[in-house]
């Protein structure tokens, strides 16, 4: 009776101390306060936490060692001693029977006696990696292809790149060439944020830390600030040469140069040939 009056207790006060934290964490995101600054008494919550932690974990760890079943001499010869047709671990183990164990593949994929024509090719040289999607007019084989090729080739297995479940149709004249995997990313999301008169949610693929918090909260002021309206100027791409000078003085004496229209063109031309 004592012990059941102790686990009510520390039940209580464990859920109690866990909704304290939790509703303090909210508001402090929400207030943009940062987490790590710690009053007295979420100090003491934190302890009491802890404190409680390691009491259920004692007591349902001690429980657990004291309610499992070990068996004696007695069972395991008893189980030893069995006749042919039983399994002599039947006692410790499920009863697993022959027609359900399944035999794996030695191999993970099978090659084909086309894919393994075209995986020399590409071995070879004779044919090119990035032509593959439009020799083969499938994606997903001309990543088998070109990935298993690769393997060959450097003698690196590329078990540890995911390359089911993805669209890889996709991404074709789109953006990443010549692919042979994918990799994952956590998505967070960021909102509501009022844009254009409607509430919409931003996801986010990254692995930077504080990013989606950040963005968060820039959601949160928009929001609260009436929201935006978005204008379409221009949609494009461009890109530039880069030059790169010893010094200062002399990427200043470009721009200088580079200020009269003829320079420019003439600089211009050589650099589009």
């Amino acid at each position: 009776m004592v012990v059941d009056t102790r686990n009510s207790v520390f039940f209580t006060v464990f859920f109690s101390v866990v909704y304290y934290l939790i509703t303090r964490w909210r508001e402090k995101v929400r207030n943009s306060t940062p987490v790590q600054v710690v009053t007295v008494s979420e100090l003491a919550a934190v302890i009491t936490f802890v404190g409680s932690c390691i009491y259920l974990i004692l007591y349902f760890g001690t429980t657990l060692v004291l309610h499992t079943h070990f068996p004696d001499d007695e069972e395991v010869e008893e189980t030893l001693n069995r006749d042919a047709n039983g399994s002599k671990f039947d006692v410790l183990l499920p009863h697993v029977e022959k027609k359900d164990v399944v035999t794996l593949p030695t191999e993970k994929t099978v090659i084909t006696d086309d894919d393994e024509v075209v995986i020399q090719e590409v071995v070879s040289g004779k044919t090119p990696s990035y032509l593959l999607e439009s020799k083969l007019g499938d994606c997903k084989r001309a990543v088998f292809i070109r990935r298993v090729a690769l393997e060959r080739i450097t003698g690196k297995l590329l078990d540890g790149l995911p390359v089911e479940g993805f669209d890889y149709g996709s991404i074709l004249g789109q953006c990443c060439e010549m692919p042979v995997g994918y990799v994952q990313i956590p998505v967070g999301i960021a909102g509501p944020m009022l844009l254009d008169g409607k509430e919409v949610f931003v996801p986010m693929a990254t692995t930077e830390g504080c990013l989606v918090a950040s963005t968060n909260r820039g959601c949160k002021a928009i929001y609260v600030s009436g929201g935006v309206a978005s204008v379409l100027l221009k949609d494009g791409m461009t890109r530039a040469p880069v030059v790169r000078f010893g010094t200062a003085k002399r990427a200043a004496e470009l721009k200088f140069f580079l200020e009269e229209p003829l320079n420019f063109q003439n600089l211009s031309s050589v650099f589009n040939r």
